[in-house]
């Protein structure tokens, strides 16, 4: 009853992280993580073998922005970047 809205969420976020990771995948990169802030912000983590470049983020971003149009994702603002050195074993 007053969980409903919470597992939905749950459910979409679920959803957006699968589509996404196969997406990536399929551009030949891994999905390190998916965070969802506040005010519409995703923030998007890839890596691979030889690193990330600026050209990397930016394919990918570019490809992500027109899944989420086709697939109808809601979110105000992407960020697509590699994990760092802070990236999670």
């Amino acid at each position: 009853m007053g969980f409903e809205p919470v597992f939905y969420l749950w459910a979409v976020i679920m959803d957006v992280q699968k589509l996404v990771e196969t997406t990536i995948n399929g551009l030949g990169y891994e999905l390190v993580d998916l965070e969802r802030s506040g005010r519409g912000l995703l923030r998007v983590y890839i890596d691979k073998p030889a690193g990330i470049s600026v050209d990397d983020c930016q394919a990918v971003s570019n490809q992500l922005t027109r899944l989420f149009m086709v697939e109808s994702v809601d979110y105000d603002r992407l960020e697509v970047s590699s994990p760092g050195l802070d990236r999670p074993l």
